[in-house]
């Protein structure tokens, strides 16, 4: 149902549910600032997708999710020009304010899938109003009216401008057009590669992120931070860092001291001034050898496997792993004593502002949050430390401050991927898998107030670590009778939900074992997958990735490929990888080849960029990047240590088939990374003849 608001211009509202199938979030004010208290809405508000259209012709949508490289402005612009035949130039996508209702989650991959129906049925409802507007001032039968590119046209020839319409077509209650959103049949936008809205804006620097804004009076702020995780101050003279030009204040909180300067260069050399005296943190004396004995410890046994079968049994280990975002986490805060307003990007947003107020002792009505574009998330952004960090500080220092941890900063004390331990034996016998178990161990965190946060099923073979064991008719595969378990190891660092979440990893081990099972059985990868699949979508999406990327030919010594498939979210993909591996230690995927079925997707385009994106994830998180913990600390504290792929990392060629489909979208985001990794992995061991079990492999 959509409802039309009480205002001057045309403004329509479709309710939001708040679980993850349908959409989510709220409206606090209309496009052109007017206060919620302005309009009337049937229910509330705060649970609604509001559009308007502007007298300047424009379609203004305050969208409920937060846009970290991912694409989703561009999709939901997209759905709002299908359904209003305007042209995507026209259609503006702001992000919207931390609201008090409705959900405005992003993460588990159900943006697009989630907004899909109530946007389109929101500008379907706001174009039949216009059409009904221009019919009455023309005086002519609605539905010989047509609209395209923002424009109303009259078989006569006459047209009119939405914007022109916009306040009769406020006044509309009963459209005399359908309201139904198109078939897909008659889709001219959805469904056609996009370049994203905001390109131009990114490359050219006229993006907005956090560390753009200049907010009245916030000064550049940083903090010293100890040189363990969770060490503390015993003490500190700041007399030096005090005495520095440009220095505006030294604060104490609970991650450390920070300096309020005129510049960040102001600000890091005061910092580094400072002498502070540090209590080591809890793990002073835990290394990664410790970690990985006691994550193994805390496997839980396998059960017992049928008896006349054969065994095929794998333990792999998963280090710590970075988000590392390219833009680094920053905030800005105004801190008073009545209320606060704070900048930064969150996929939390109304997390974040309960928390906050509850930090700096504010009710939650006197705490604003709006939320900005960020230059990169993968999870780190469902956090918000550095805003909470940032409002302390504020309030502390009694003036505004833009906090920015350095790279450093967020790769020795932020969020990352925990650590894991997996077992698992698949059991066979007469040429099939007749039992498949899979028993994990994660560190869990007790650190802090925020636990790892999770987002959408884990999509695993066997199960989502810590629940129930599943049905023995579920799971990927037709395996048997499927069982596992998981444990946990408490270590007081600090995790976050890592794209792909425990996918990135359960599937990765599960995808190699399969190799494994078929090598066992003397079978190739392929077939043996195509045999053992339950899903017919998955099928589909191996075979094009197997035809795409001549699955079997023959290679040069030291090469190989490697396949895996993975489904999650309503959707699933295939991904092939072809490596060097002349030299183990510096292997080289050279080709990736990946193929998707997300129901409809919305921008094809936007879906190669993020299979692409997962295909780096997995190519660096098998072959390079992770961190290390030494005596509490973790080593690593840039791109220069920690190992991500680079462009010289990234396969030659690249290539990704979208599948057709007529179904609603599902989940495409954080898709691929399983796939990817393990393709990775498979080929690699192929190539060098190994059976890899850490990851990534140069640790």
């Amino acid at each position: 149902m959509v409802y039309s608001l009480a205002a001057t211009t045309l403004t329509v509202a479709a309710p939001l549910g708040c679980d993850g199938s349908t959409a989510q979030g709220a409206e606090e004010a209309t496009a052109d600032g007017r206060a919620a208290s302005d309009v009337l809405v049937t229910g509330t508000d705060e649970e609604m997708l509001v559009l308007e259209v502007t007298p300047a012709n424009r379609v203004v949508v305050r969208l409920p999710r937060v846009e970290v490289g991912q694409g989703v402005t561009t999709a939901v612009a997209m759905m709002i020009a299908e359904e209003l035949d305007a042209r995507l130039a026209d259609v503006d996508i702001p992000l919207a304010d931390a609201r008090g209702k409705g959900n405005q989650f992003t993460g588990g991959s159900n943006s697009v899938s989630s907004l899909y129906g109530p946007a389109r049925q929101l500008a379907a409802t706001a174009r039949a109003k216009l059409v009904t507007a221009a019919a009455r001032q023309w005086h002519v039968p609605a539905r010989t009216l047509r609209t395209r590119g923002t424009r109303v046209f009259a078989p006569d020839g006459r047209s009119a401008a939405f914007g022109t319409l916009t306040r009769a077509a406020a006044r509309i209650t009963r459209p005399a057009v359908s309201t139904d959103p198109k078939p897909a049949s008659k889709h001219r936008v959805i469904g056609r590669p996009t370049t994203r809205i905001d390109g131009r804006d990114i490359v050219t620097g006229k993006a907005t992120y956090t560390g753009d804004l200049a907010v009245a009076g916030a000064k550049p702020t940083v903090v010293a931070r100890p040189p363990t995780i969770g060490g503390k101050v015993v003490s500190v003279d700041s007399a030096a860092a005090r005495a520095m030009p440009g220095v505006h204040a030294v604060v104490r909180i609970d991650g450390g001291v920070a300096v309020v300067a005129d510049t960040f260069h102001h600000a890091f050399q005061a910092r580094d001034a400072l002498r502070i005296k540090w209590a080591p943190g809890p793990l002073a004396n835990v290394s990664d050898a410790e970690i990985r004995s006691r994550l193994r410890a805390a496997v839980p046994k396998l059960a017992t496997p049928p008896r006349g079968s054969a065994q095929t049994e794998a333990e792999f280990e998963f280090a710590f792993v970075s988000h590392a975002p390219m833009e680094v986490l920053t905030a800005v805060a105004d801190v008073r004593a009545q209320r606060a307003e704070i900048w930064f990007s969150s996929q939390t947003p109304q997390s974040a502002r309960e928390e906050i107020a509850s930090t700096i002792g504010l009710p939650v009505s006197k705490v604003r949050v709006h939320v900005l574009r960020g230059g990169g998330s993968f999870g780190r952004r469902l956090n918000y430390d550095a805003a909470i960090e940032a409002a302390l500080i504020s309030k502390k220092a009694r003036r505004p401050v833009k906090l920015m941890w350095s790279r450093a900063d967020d790769m020795r004390h932020g969020r990352m991927r925990p650590a894991s331990h997996h077992r698992i034996r698949a059991s066979h016998a007469r040429g099939r898998v007749v039992a498949f178990a899979h028993a994990t161990a994660s560190v869990n965190e007790s650190f802090g107030k925020q636990g790892l946060s999770t987002q959408g099923g884990v999509g695993s073979a066997v199960r989502a670590p810590g629940a129930a064991p599943l049905p023995s008719d579920s799971g990927l595969y037709n395996f048997g009778r499927l069982s596992g378990d998981s444990g946990s190891v408490d270590l007081a660092i600090p995790l976050g939900a890592w794209r792909s979440v425990d996918s990135g990893t359960v599937r990765t081990a599960e995808e190699i074992v399969v190799d494994e099972v078929a090598r066992a059985l003397g079978k190739d990868p392929v077939a043996f997958r195509r045999t053992t699949l339950r899903s017919k979508a998955v099928k589909a999406v191996l075979d094009k990735v197997a035809k795409a990327g001549d699955w079997g030919r023959t290679m040069p010594r030291g090469h190989a490929q490697g396949v895996a498939v993975h489904e999650e979210y309503g959707s699933c993909v295939a991904c092939l990888v072809e490596i060097d591996a002349a030299d183990p230690k510096n292997p080289r995927v050279t080709k990736v080849v990946m193929a998707a079925d997300v129901g409809t997707a919305v921008n094809p385009r936007g879906l190669e960029a993020q299979l692409m994106g997962t295909a780096v994830d997995g190519i660096s998180t098998v072959l390079r990047a992770g961190l290390h913990i030494d005596k509490g600390a973790v080593r690593e504290s840039s791109f220069a240590d920690f190992h991500y792929a680079r462009q010289r990392h990234a396969p030659q060629h690249f290539e990704a088939h979208i599948m057709p489909s007529k179904g609603d979208p599902g989940g495409a985001g954080e898709l691929g990374v399983p796939a990817a990794a393990g393709a990775v992995a498979n080929a690699y061991a192929r190539a060098t003849g190994t059976k890899p079990r850490r990851f990534p492999l140069n640790f």
